[in-house]
């Protein structure tokens, strides 16, 4: 790989571009579930296909993300980051342009520009900060859960009235500033040849239990948070406590921007040990157990622990593949863990709904989130150490 410092930016550049990058990772898809309702009405959808609005691109980050594996082998990490966020800025901005054929493959193509960036971050930061890994992964997924949070909060109270009341023109004010990191790293950053020499195949080893080991925990985390988001509601309102639902939002998406400023500090002792990625498994476990089985102020509180320790587990997974490997093999191993990860987000809150509809009561659409996760758990007790992958 080539070390040359003059190819590598500078510290403070090196978090800004990481930051603003990582702002788009999500910010895109969490502003459609404020304006669905708006986009139904105009465009005259259906539960199902409201709801594919989010869940789509969540689906397309499994399916795309060997291509853009692949791609980064092809023409780098770099190139690929700046295609991927043009590629979000032009489709998160289609999405507004027609109707309902266009809002769709528009939907699924920025999905497909996000499963871009996901493998292309952490491959970059083995050549931007390699003696940094763990700081760089919670710049990134700071920059990703604020980006989260802005995108659901501010986009009725701030956006919609300055495109006045309109949701495609919304669409395209959130979509453009994609720009911002695009030419920042176009401008900031310089190409590196390291991808040239670079023999580590693009696509992952499917037949390595790591690819599958970092995929299932990485799924077991997602599951918990997007079910939680997805059946807080009705878990609610069957206990006769809808009113708490805004609340509860509040309480359990606001601790993984503390996750995220936690591993500013206690990333670089946690990264690449296995018993953090144990006791946090657990304890979202028992938090989601407590939310399930108590009621009132205890069942809210338990939603605390278990959003933060979601964060923390999706920030020190995402971390393991640059700790792990380098240039293109990076790239092979995040793909495989995010396409496995993401996979398992999408069906196993799915499956948990099914669940909840054949029992008829709201409470059983967590429990197949809970058996996936006490499944889930022991591996984390045979991932590699930081030391290497010799204990695999």
């Amino acid at each position: 790989m080539d070390t040359d410092a003059s190819k590598t930016p500078s510290t403070p550049i090196v978090m800004l571009l990481l930051w603003l990058t990582g702002l788009y990772l999500r910010l895109t898809v969490l502003v459609a579930p404020p304006l669905a309702p708006r986009i139904a009405d105009d465009l005259n959808l259906g539960q199902a296909a409201t709801g594919a609005l989010t869940t789509l691109p969540i689906l397309m980050l499994a399916v795309a993300g060997l291509g853009a594996s692949w791609l980064i082998s092809r023409i780098g990490a770099r190139r690929t980051l700046i295609t991927a966020l043009l590629l979000v800025v032009l489709s998160s901005s289609a999405r507004g342009l027609g109707g309902v054929p266009t809002l769709f493959i528009a939907t699924a193509v920025m999905g497909i520009a996000i499963a871009g960036i996901q493998p292309a971050l952490p491959t970059l930061l083995t050549e931007w900060w390699p003696s940094r890994i763990a700081m760089g992964t919670a710049i990134y997924m700071n920059g990703m859960l604020i980006g989260e949070v802005i995108g659901s909060t501010l986009t009725l109270p701030v956006m919609l009235p300055l495109a006045g009341g309109d949701w495609r023109l919304t669409l395209l004010f959130w979509s453009l500033p994609a720009l911002i990191p695009a030419l920042s790293i176009r401008l900031l950053s310089r190409p590196s040849r390291a991808f040239e020499n670079d023999t580590g195949h693009w696509l992952p080893d499917w037949r390595r239990p790591l690819v599958w080991k970092l995929g299932i925990l990485l799924g077991a985390s997602g599951s918990v948070f997007f079910g939680v988001n997805a059946y807080m509601g009705t878990v609610l309102e069957g206990r006769g406590e809808a009113e708490l639902l805004p609340l509860a939002l509040t309480l359990f998406n606001t601790t993984q921007i503390a996750a995220s400023l936690i591993m500013f500090t206690v990333g670089r002792r946690w990264i690449g040990h296995p018993r953090p990625l144990q006791v946090l498994m657990l304890v979202s476990l028992l938090g989601l157990s407590g939310f399930l089985f108590l009621s009132g102020w205890p069942a809210l509180t338990a939603l605390i622990p278990t959003g933060l320790s979601v964060g923390l587990l999706l920030i020190l997974l995402v971390a393991l593949p640059p700790l792990y490997t380098r240039g293109n093999a990076t790239a092979a191993l995040a793909a495989g863990m995010f396409a496995v990860g993401a996979i398992t987000n999408f069906f196993v809150p799915l499956l948990g709904g099914l669940v909840g509809d054949w029992l008829g009561a709201a409470r059983y659409s967590v429990v197949p989130i809970l058996i996936y996760g006490a499944v889930a758990l022991p591996l984390a007790r045979r991932l590699p150490t930081r030391s290497g992958l010799s204990q695999e």
